[in-house]
C-alpha cells in the first residue's frame, strides 16, 4: 500500500510562561492511502493536535511529519498554504460555511483559489451536489439548510477538488445521531468510490465502530492502534 502520511516521533509542546504542557510525545504513525481511521481519546489526549501537525497547521516541536514524502516541517508561508490547498480537505465540526456565499459558491472556493475555469468548476459541483445528496439546493443560503445539509457542503468542498487526504475534526458533535449516521455513511461510500483518505478526531463511537483503522490517544501518546479487516 502507498503511504500518505507519517510521522517520527512527534512531540508538541505548548509554553505559557513558565509552564509546559505536552500535547503529543513521540507520537510515530504511518497512514496508508485510502484508509479510513479515526483518532479517538478523552479531551485534551492531543487528537485536535494531531490533525494540525499532520495538516501543517501546527508544527512539531520536535519531530518530522509527511505528506505523501514531503517533509512539511521544511514547507512555510504561501508554499505551505497552497500545498494544503492542493493536498488537503478540511471537515470541521462547526461547518465553517461563509455564510454570505450560496451553497455553490462555498463549494466552489477552492477551486477559485486554484484558478479552475468556470465551466469545469460548474461541471464539478454539479457532480458533487448529486453525489451528497444535495440536487436543487445550488442557490441556498448556509442559514436555509439543516446542521446536516451544512455539514453535506462542507463534505463536498473538501472533496471537489479530489484532494489526497480528507480531515475531518469532530465531524458529527454538532448533529443528531441519526443525521451524523447518514453524513458518515456518505463519507464512508466516498472513501471508497474515490479512495481518498480520511482521518477523523472524534469522540463518536459510530465513527469509531465504522473505521478501518482505530488509533487512541491517550496524554499524547498512542494507547492503542488497532486495524479491522
Amino acid at each position: 500500500m502507498k503511504e500518505i502520511i507519517r510521522t517520527e516521533k512527534v512531540t508538541k509542546i505548548y509554553r505559557t510562561g513558565e509552564i509546559e504542557v505536552a500535547a503529543l510525545r513521540d507520537v510515530s504513525v504511518c497512514i496508508n492511502e485510502g484508509e479510513f481511521t479515526a483518532i479517538a481519546g478523552p479531551s485534551g489526549s492531543g487528537k485536535s493536535t494531531f490533525l494540525n501537525i499532520i495538516s501543517g497547521l501546527d508544527h512539531p516541536t520536535s519531530g518530522d511529519a509527511y505528506i505523501s514524502g514531503s517533509r512539511i516541517n521544511d514547507i512555510s508561508g504561501t508554499k505551505l498554504s497552497d500545498f494544503r490547498r492542493d493536498n488537503i480537505g478540511f471537515v470541521f465540526q462547526s461547518f465553517n460555511l461563509i455564510p454570505v456565499l450560496s451553497v455553490t459558491e462555498n463549494i466552489e472556493y477552492v477551486m477559485l483559489l486554484q484558478g479552475i475555469p468556470r465551466k469545469e468548476r460548474s461541471e464539478r459541483v454539479a457532480a458533487i451536489l448529486s453525489e451528497v445528496g444535495l440536487e436543487g439546493m445550488e442557490n441556498r443560503m448556509p442559514f436555509q439548510l439543516s446542521g446536516g445539509q451544512q455539514q453535506r457542503v462542507a463534505v463536498a468542498r473538501a472533496i471537489v477538488t479530489s484532494p489526497g487526504i480528507i480531515l475531518a475534526d469532530e465531524p458529527t458533535a454538532n448533529l443528531d445521531s441519526a443525521t451524523g449516521a447518514a453524513l458518515l455513511d456518505m463519507m464512508k461510500k466516498l472513501n471508497k468510490k474515490k479512495n481518498m483518505t480520511f482521518i477523523f478526531s472524534t469522540h463518536d463511537r459510530n465513527i469509531m465502530d465504522v473505521s478501518r483503522r482505530l488509533i487512541v490517544l491517550k496524554d499524547g501518546r498512542i494507547e492503542k492502534d488497532e486495524v479491522r479487516g
